[in-house]
């Protein structure tokens, strides 16, 4: 939800391409806006009057009355009601960009059948919708922008399920700046934070559970965007949709704006924050003080690193059916790093190049592709940090596995575990196995694992563990396993 306020906002002034400057507020101005507008909506949606311009001052009114895309739709499959029309006002700027501004609320309800053709009622509503921006007509998007949303709630019913979502409000802010080399690239920024969540959901199958956070914060950023590339390559596809094939010159016209596109991007990055989360229904309760989740894409385009984690800190569960003797083997924090590096969309873009885009590609063109993008087919995951821990446990690890995309057999892994209070973790579980004697082993085994380890300055626990591509297996150094020998086959 975070970005539909700012996209919708964009595609609502998607074609606002009229110079701004020097522009007279006139309802001949007013009838260039609206054309621009319309002219990549089918015709009959262009008539339709789903969209109005009017000159207001020194600004243009522009009215979209969203019920007409509804006109055609069969009432007994989907209806909705409430849905009146809405505006903002464009006023143009010297500089040839465009002010943009609204203040709207919404508040409709309506019904659909899905595939099953079970009916489904449905509300949505928003108390406040106001928002301020700078759109670009170069680039068809906005350069900068603040949204406020207040007292936002979504809610659905069918036979078998029953949903209630709200938020109190969503604060969104977007900047943006012209990428460093002056190479006509944009880095664009964006943030904000939605207050007060609550989700109830009920059905037949499952009892209630209601889900809470005071707060989700969010930032996202993507540097090197080819904005204008980008644009241009939208508006093609839309102008050549409903062709079945491309001719030879329009598919050199669009591989050549792919290319110059390329990379699509030097950087991304994007982070979720979610604050006292919690989790309650008949089954138990749970909850999280703090819940992360953090993407990132940078590097050199022949060498990109994608990388993705989350982690959760102060992790209670309070539930009937865990025994009250399991309950401090759950983790109180966790955390997961992974990276997979080396990504080579250069070469994967030159490959996607030399396409026939009109041909039917061939079954293995997939796994060709892929040693494309990862370099002579040669995969690798690293784990910067993995991590748990319990009332009787703390465990850190770090490692990474390389392989190919296209056996799972030819691998490799090396990964670095540390464990504090090993002795305490045996224990616990030793206690626990006087209940459940199956444990009886795990603890054995522990000891085992134990006998391999070496001691860390800090007093942890350390196991540096190598698995070969041959199969064999070493810890601190001490083989356990020999290399795989290979069957020979007689003659």
């Amino acid at each position: 939800m975070r970005l539909k306020l700012v996209t919708a906002t964009s595609l609502l002034a998607l074609c606002l391409v009229t110079t701004a400057q020097g522009v007279e507020i006139n309802q001949d101005g007013a009838n260039a806006v609206k054309d621009n507008l319309t002219k990549l909506l089918p015709e009959d949606l262009a008539k339709s009057g789903l969209l109005t311009v009017n000159p207001a001052g020194t600004r243009y009114e522009i009215i979209y009355d969203l019920a007409k895309l509804l006109a055609k739709a069969d009432p007994a499959t989907f209806a909705i009601n409430g849905l009146t029309p809405f505006s903002m006002f464009a006023t143009p700027l010297d500089s040839g960009l465009w002010n943009i501004e609204g203040d709207n609320k919404l508040n409709v309800s309506g019904h659909f059948k899905g595939p099953d053709q079970k009916p489904t009622d449905f509300s949505y509503s928003i108390a406040s919708l106001v928002y301020t921006g700078v759109f670009d007509p170069a680039i068809s998007y906005l350069r900068s922008g603040t949204f406020t949303a207040k007292d936002i709630k979504v809610a659905s019913k069918s036979d078998t399920e029953e949903v209630h979502a709200s938020f109190a409000g969503m604060d969104q802010k977007l900047t943006s700046t012209d990428s460093a080399g002056g190479n006509g690239r944009i880095d664009f920024a964006g943030g904000g934070s939605m207050s007060t969540f609550v989700e109830q959901v009920s059905g037949l199958q499952m009892p209630p559970v209601e889900i809470r956070a005071d707060s989700i914060d969010f930032d996202a950023k993507v540097n090197g965007l080819p904005a204008k590339q980008i644009r241009e390559i939208v508006l093609f596809i839309l102008d050549h949709l409903e062709e079945k094939e491309l001719s030879p010159e329009n598919s050199d016209k669009i591989k050549g704006m792919l290319k110059q596109a390329f990379p699509i991007l030097a950087s991304f990055s994007e982070t979720i924050g979610v604050n006292n989360l919690t989790v309650s229904s008949q089954m138990g309760n749970g909850g999280v003080k703090a819940f992360g989740y953090n993407l990132v894409m940078d590097g050199p385009s022949d060498a990109m690193r994608f990388g993705f984690g989350i982690d959760a800190q102060d992790i209670s569960l309070d539930s009937p059916a865990m025994p009250a003797s399991y309950s401090p083997f759950v983790p109180t924090n966790f955390d997961l790093q992974l990276a997979i590096p080396n990504l080579d969309f250069a070469t994967f873009g030159d490959a996607l190049m030399a396409m026939d885009f009109n041909a039917k590609p061939p079954e293995q063109s997939g796994d060709e592709m892929a040693k494309k993008l990862f370099r002579d087919g040669r995969l690798t995951i690293e784990f910067p940090k993995v991590s748990a821990k319990s009332d009787v446990y703390d465990v850190d690890m770090t490692g990474k596995i390389e392989g190919r995309v296209d056996t799972q057999k030819d691998y490799s892994m090396e990964a670095t575990i540390l464990a504090r209070d090993l002795d305490k973790t045996i224990a616990a579980v030793q206690e626990l196995a006087k209940t459940d004697p199956d444990l009886n082993q795990v603890s054995f085994g522990m000891m085992m694992v134990k006998g391999f380890a070496k001691t860390d300055a800090d007093g942890r626990s350390r196991w540096d563990i190598s698995i070969s591509r041959d199969g064999a297996v070493a810890v601190n150094g001490q083989v356990v396993k020999e290399a795989d020998q290979e069957t020979v086959q007689p003659q």
